[in-house]
């Protein structure tokens, strides 16, 4: 309690906040943050412009990919449901199915 109420004096003071600014430690963390804060927004403008230009591709692009996904999707997952092995599907009753 003692150490947060000395802590908490030291760093509202202005001087000793100045003098920290200056070290050649903190400039350096102040550095580091913003470069990997510009990284971060370049290489998010730069997935933004690629999905635009995948949305603007030839009409209906992506529309098609996501058909095309889904269907192989579905396709798979009733054939994994067909090769597994027990008893097949719906001759299961659940918690509240009647006997």
């Amino acid at each position: 309690m003692v150490l947060r109420r000395l802590l908490g004096a030291l760093l509202h003071s202005p001087q000793l906040v100045e003098r920290l600014s200056e070290s050649k430690p903190i400039r350096r963390a102040a550095q580091l943050t913003a470069f990997a804060l510009m990284q971060a927004q370049l290489r998010g403008q730069d997935a933004a412009r690629r999905l635009r230009a995948l949305a603007a591709g030839p009409a209906g692009s992506l529309g098609r990919r996501a058909a095309r996904f889904r269907d192989t999707f579905i396709r798979e997952l009733r054939r994994g449901l067909r090769e597994r092995p027990g008893s097949p599907p719906g001759s299961q009753r659940g918690p509240g199915a009647n006997p």
